[in-house]
């Protein structure tokens, strides 16, 4: 019998991603422009550039062939130190996630999650460019790049239609190429290698800015310029949307801005040269007003991508603090009488900090879990969709991970951070999590008042 249970799961599975796949473009490119995090200098500013191919699959991390049908494509990029390849393509849902299923993307992250998370897919199926130390030890380097970008960032895409036969050229073309390194971050960088790919198939669709970014290729150029030639080529399907960061204590990732606008938009460079050149300031906004610098905002007008459920309508705000107000009562009912006023950034610090003796490990179906240490044992608590209510986890312990999630998805700001049958499904996870109702599989849970549900995809 639970044989038969998986068999129907892996079936539930494979229409869900076919579903996707047909919702999108029959073949497609689709420029993703990625959010930068961290703080490794100026440049970060710019963020990264991938470009995902949903008719192009990957015999290898540096192998090319077309997809077999249902199958989601893969997102090939240059990078700078990983196994001193040029580009490496890596599957969709692994890419983003660093699971192969949607079902296993855990609903909450942290630091030491994502890292085993991309440690076992690298010893599963990226041994050819990120091999393990002499010791049988995780490498360093920047293969952590290659899966689980969802964890670090937001990414907005940029789908234009395609063609079969473009795709067979492709794969063609690139598995015929020298795969070597050459990363350079002023004339070779990540978005140079996407303006390639994206002008592979359409030539000349794709442009640097000499002056806003003083001729260097940034993800942000690349995006406008697809948009403009979309534009002028409306007989292209064409579509716009957001890959939310998971929500987790792993820090948030910054808007994107180009050269001058970061520039511009950096008080610890604008100021100084304010002082030490005014006249070279003034330039600075020149450019920046001139070339309308800072006027393109990658949030506006996306929909918002859900791995199992493809393109959707974000989140409203009178929804959003509908849901919020509900969740605050439910919290507010607790020991601490103080849930209610507490911001939704201190309820996620909570959970992060309830997780630093949890070890992350799998289940018996291979869903990822996270074993934290309860008095004198350890309970596993299941962190994605397909376990969390199944786990032997104590019911406050899940309790507490979907709260920090839907405080995540409920917070304030841009871009989109979730759509309105996201937070829906986690309210419901939430209710059955507190016992509250008993609803069969499948039925539209009560919703806080307010909130108008949208069901299904909603294609833009």
């Amino acid at each position: 019998m639970p044989n038969l249970a998986r068999m129907r799961r892996a079936f539930c599975t494979l229409l869900v991603l076919a579903s996707i796949s047909a919702g999108l473009a029959h073949a497609s490119a689709t420029l993703l422009l990625e959010e930068p995090y961290g703080k490794l200098g100026f440049f970060t500013a710019t963020g990264h550039a991938a470009v995902y191919l949903s008719g192009v699959c990957a015999e290898t991390p540096l192998v090319l062939r077309p997809c077999a049908p249902g199958a989601l494509g893969i997102v090939i990029s240059r990078y700078d130190g990983v196994g001193g390849r040029d580009w490496v393509a890596v599957p969709l849902i692994p890419y983003l996630y660093a699971v192969d299923r949607p079902e296993d993307i855990p609903l909450f992250a942290d630091a030491k999650l994502v890292g085993f998370l991309r440690d076992q897919y690298r010893r599963k199926h990226l041994e050819a460019v990120a091999p393990d130390l002499a010791s049988g030890e995780t490498p360093g380097g920047n293969w952590y790049e290659l899966v689980g970008s969802s964890y670090d960032r937001t990414a907005y895409a940029y789908e234009i239609e395609t063609s079969r036969a473009q795709d067979a050229a492709f794969i063609r073309a690139y598995n015929l190429s020298v795969n070597r390194e050459r990363f350079r971050t002023v004339s070779h960088n990540c978005a140079d290698f996407a303006k390639d790919v994206i002008n592979f198939y359409y030539p000349k669709a794709l442009h640097r800015s000499v002056v806003a970014d003083v001729g260097i290729t940034t993800p942000k150029q690349m995006a406008k310029t697809l948009i403009k030639f979309s534009g002028r080529h409306p007989e292209l399907q064409f579509s716009r949307f957001v890959i939310p960061q998971i929500p987790g204590s792993v820090a948030r990732s910054t808007p994107v801005h180009g050269v001058v606008e970061s520039f511009f938009k950096s008080k610890k460079y604008i100021v100084p040269t304010a002082v030490a050149s005014p006249i070279l300031a003034g330039c600075v906004l020149a450019v920046y007003v001139g070339t309308g610098a800072g006027h393109f905002d990658p949030a506006s007008q996306v929909s918002v991508f859900n791995a199992q459920r493809g393109l959707e309508a974000p989140l409203g705000a009178e929804d959003r603090r509908s849901f919020q107000s509900e969740l605050n009562h439910l919290m507010s009912g607790r020991s601490f009488a103080d849930a209610a006023s507490e911001t939704n950034q201190a309820r996620v610090e909570k959970w992060g900090r309830l997780l630093r003796d949890a070890t992350p490990s799998f289940d018996g179906d291979g869903h990822p879990v996270l074993r934290i240490p309860v008095g004198d044992k350890v309970v596993s608590v299941g962190v994605s969709g397909s376990n969390i209510l199944t786990s032997d986890a104590p019911q406050p312990l899940t309790q507490k991970l979907l709260e920090a999630r839907l405080n995540a998805e409920l917070r304030r700001g841009n871009p989109p951070k979730v759509s309105e049958s996201d937070v829906e499904n986690d309210w419901n996870l939430l209710q059955r999590a507190r016992g509250a109702s008993e609803v069969a599989t499948g039925t539209r849970r009560m919703v806080p008042s307010g909130a108008q549900a949208q069901h299904g995809g909603n294609q833009p």
